[in-house]
């Protein structure tokens, strides 16, 4: 099972989801990651607090969804945060959508501990999510199940 996780700069909350859900998924789940508008760049930050915690950052990008063409994923997760009015796109056919909007660190002002709570947060928020998503019964849930839990999880 591919899922990708979409933003529009593909630089960090995609990008953190992306190495967490490889990071503790078992075999057989794999997640990518992209955006609508890719800004070419990971953003260092999401780096460093993807090690700081011991997860891989090895082959991290920051890409368009047409990396995927010839390989599409059978779920697609929008993260951007619904309150900051940015536009992400849903499509890819056939794979289930949901949304599981989050605020962006990288927006984050004040001191530097302040803005390393921010990504830690959002980490934290991610990890949450990616535990209750590995935690379903992904082989024996129809599509309208699974469609609904992920919603749900998108709320958490």
């Amino acid at each position: 099972m591919k899922v990708l996780f979409m933003c529009t700069h593909n630089s960090c909350r995609s990008i953190l989801s992306e190495a967490l859900l490889n990071h503790l998924a078992p075999e057989g789940v794999e997640a990518v990651s992209s955006g609508s508008f890719p800004s070419g760049r990971v953003n260092q930050r999401a780096l460093q607090t993807l090690e700081a915690v011991g997860i891989s950052t090895v082959g991290l990008s920051s890409k368009a969804s047409d990396a995927f063409e010839g390989s599409p994923p059978d779920i697609v997760i929008t993260v951007c945060d619904r309150a900051a009015g940015e536009a992400c796109p849903i499509f890819f056919g056939p794979a289930l959508k949901a949304h599981w909007g989050l605020v962006d660190p990288s927006e984050a002002k004040g001191t530097e501990s302040e803005i390393t709570a921010a990504f830690d947060v959002t980490l934290d928020k991610i990890r949450e999510r990616v535990v209750t998503f590995l935690t379903l019964p992904l082989q024996t849930m129809s599509a309208d199940e699974l469609k609904a839990e992920l919603n749900r999880i998108g709320t958490l």
